[in-house]
């Protein structure tokens, strides 16, 4: 942000959409890189696990969320 000496944004009302248009672009991005692997299983609740989609082997060990399935809500319902 780019702040004048009375401390507001002296940015045009374009150069902030343009810079929010990004942040949102970016964001945007990285929620693309998630996978999600469901494992079920016959006699306890069904797993995901959440993994990035690009990461190394050594890193993949690490970074990772699991949760049974049963913990999980669709979106549009938790809303």
């Amino acid at each position: 942000m780019s702040e004048s000496a009375n401390g507001y944004d002296d940015r045009t009302i374009k150069q902030r959409l343009a810079s929010a248009r990004a942040a949102a672009e970016g964001e945007s991005a990285r929620r693309k890189q998630l996978e999600c692997l469901v494992v079920r299983y016959r006699n306890r609740p069904d797993r995901c696990t959440i993994t990035p989609r690009e990461c190394s082997e050594e890193e993949r060990l690490t970074h990772w969320l699991s949760a049974d399935l049963s913990a999980v809500v669709d979106l549009e319902d938790a809303r």
